[in-house]
């Protein structure tokens, strides 16, 4: 897992991070990167920006999807898909698994011992399984 902490959390300590990561820091990255990864945490894009926003507000949303999805690409956080129109951003980039309540758009994590897969379909030829990420839909009760 990838997040700050006390001494990382100065400027200088998320941009080294980010340099160690291979990612220019740039202020608006630097401040993207102090939102997202100061504890673990699920965060959609438009919840990046506003928490961002409060304290440097000319972060644009274009910015925060292309930083978020660099991030993704450098191993700084996991993206997890819910579906075509909501995205979370994870923080927490161990392995593991989410339960997603339908109701209160709430997505927590749930550790890998906690769910069994015995066996997968037989892959493609020339293919290798690169991960396997289940999320639990939930409603609640009536």
């Amino acid at each position: 897992m990838v997040l700050l902490d006390d001494k990382d959390r100065t400027m200088e300590g998320i941009k080294r991070m980010l340099l160690a990561r291979g990612v220019r820091p740039t202020s608006q990255r630097v401040e993207i990167a102090r939102v997202l990864l100061s504890e673990p945490q699920h965060l959609s894009a438009d919840q990046v920006l506003a928490r961002v926003n409060v304290h440097h507000p000319l972060v644009s949303k274009a910015t925060v999807y292309n930083t978020l999805n660099l991030f993704a690409g450098q191993g700084l956080v996991r993206q997890v898909i819910i579906d075509a129109g909501k995205v979370f951003f994870d923080s927490n980039t161990d392995v593991h698994h989410h339960i997603y309540n339908e109701d209160t758009g709430m997505l927590q994590d749930v550790d890998t011992s906690m769910l069994k897969i015995d066996s997968l379909p037989d892959l493609p030829e020339g293919t290798q399984e690169s991960g396997i990420d289940v999320i639990v839909r939930i409603r609640n009760k009536s």
